[in-house]
């Protein structure tokens, strides 16, 4: 298999239903995938939506190679639950001097594991869901996204104390140290804030900060 520019293909090893839905997700966004599964029967249910699809023991190098896995620059390890077969298929992407691995992990001990292999990539889909839904769950959130060292943004509805004043004349960012970055009005599309933006009722708005302050605004009425 001739070699693609590594923006053009991704190797998903394990298609499982996260490895499944990853490499559909890739599809649907313009990206080759070559799905690698050991299981003919899943292989064979999949094949047609990805570029290229192939049946492997993804744990054995030897197999990795004759398919020219090590030519590719991004490939995302989609097992979980079989711990053993993710570490050792880990470990022979690493070994294959893949320069961006994947890897998705079921706890933190298999996460831990993983770094000191040499992944760079580690995520924890179920815990990440979890940790998303419960903030949507306890408040107004519409939407929340967490990023590294506590920053988030969140979609949530404006609170009645900036409704009807310019985002300049409010103390949003001094008082609740968030800053309002985007806003849609009803009906429309999504548009940055700026200081002359006026909140009106049934706005929705997007905010960054650090999550205990976006929770605190996002809980104001």
């Amino acid at each position: 298999m001739a070699r693609k520019p590594s923006s053009d293909v991704v190797v998903v090893l394990g298609l499982g239903r996260f490895g499944k839905s990853l490499a559909l997700e890739l599809m649907e966004q313009g990206t080759e995938v070559l799905g690698i599964d050991a299981n003919e029967v899943v292989v064979q249910k999949i094949s047609h939506r990805l570029t290229h699809a192939a049946v492997a023991d993804t744990t054995d190098e030897e197999s990795l190679r004759q398919l020219s896995v090590h030519d590719y620059d991004r490939a995302v390890v989609g097992i979980g639950s079989d711990l053993e077969a993710s570490l050792l298929t880990a470990s022979a992407l690493i070994n294959l001097a893949v320069p961006h691995v994947w890897a998705k992990a079921i706890s933190n001990a298999h996460a831990k594991i993983l770094r000191q292999i040499g992944v760079q990539h580690v995520v924890r889909p179920e815990h990440d869901m979890g940790k998303r839904v419960a903030h949507l769950v306890r408040g107004r959130m519409m939407d929340y996204i967490e990023f590294d060292d506590g920053f988030a943004m969140v979609k949530t509805t404006p609170p009645a104390t900036v409704v009807g004043k310019r985002l300049g004349d409010t103390t949003v960012r001094s008082t609740y140290g968030v800053t309002v970055v985007a806003i849609k009005r009803p009906g429309e599309g999504f548009t940055y804030a700026t200081a002359d933006t006026v909140i009106e009722p049934g706005d929705t708005i997007i905010v960054s900060g650090q999550v205990r302050d976006t929770e605190r605004f996002s809980d104001l009425t």
